[in-house]
């Protein structure tokens, strides 16, 4: 695949934009906001990811020469995106990393039936670019492949771990439930996505 353009602005014309929230028991050291810009085009999803704050706190991987599918990156600083067809109790989750590595899985239920989620044609399941950084905020870049159902509207959680340089964590999302961080709970995934008209 080739990776999405790189330039100062996000190509994201007919995107919704979130803010995400720190959960309250883990505040960041580094960052004071993530903003989300989210697309959807047919049964494939786009991702902007925008970080502000005291980037150089942050802790980001080396980038890697290829896209890896790689397990275990929520473990850092990590981008990711939960995606659920309305009504339906199974989902997807979709983990990046600024170092090009990505993971896609699929769930059964809440945190059910784990498995990997796999493109149609076989091909990497996300394609992106990085797209650029000033003084206070880095942002990202990143888009899936067609493998979700086109013609159903999508409830979505957006997340983030961001690991500091002093080893601390804090988890972002659109809503936190009660206790510790769960990006998987239901009651998380707050934002729609409509099906296109006539699909």
């Amino acid at each position: 695949m080739t990776d999405i353009p790189i330039g100062p602005q996000p190509s994201l014309g007919k995107g919704k934009g979130f803010a995400l929230v720190p959960h309250p028991d883990f505040p960041s050291s580094a960052i004071t906001a993530i903003n989300v810009t989210a697309e959807r085009n047919g049964g494939s999803l786009r991702f902007w990811f925008k970080l502000v704050g005291d980037i150089d706190q942050v802790s980001l991987p080396g980038r890697f020469p290829d896209c890896i599918r790689t397990d275990g990156l929520w473990e850092h600083t990590c981008f990711e995106a939960f995606v659920r067809v309305q009504g339906k109790p199974g989902y997807s989750e979709l983990n990046y990393a600024p170092s090009d590595q990505w993971a896609a899985y699929s769930f059964d239920g809440y945190r059910k039936g784990m498995r990997n989620l796999e493109s149609p044609d076989g091909e990497p399941f996300v394609q992106f670019g990085y797209r650029g950084a000033e003084d206070d905020w880095h942002a990202w870049e990143f888009q899936t492949v067609e493998a979700f159902e086109q013609h159903a509207d999508w409830e979505l959680n957006l997340t983030a771990i961001i690991e500091a340089k002093d080893g601390t964590k804090s988890y972002w999302a659109l809503a936190h439930a009660p206790g510790p961080p769960d990006f998987h709970n239901r009651d998380c995934f707050t934002a729609r996505l409509a099906a296109p008209s006539g699909a």
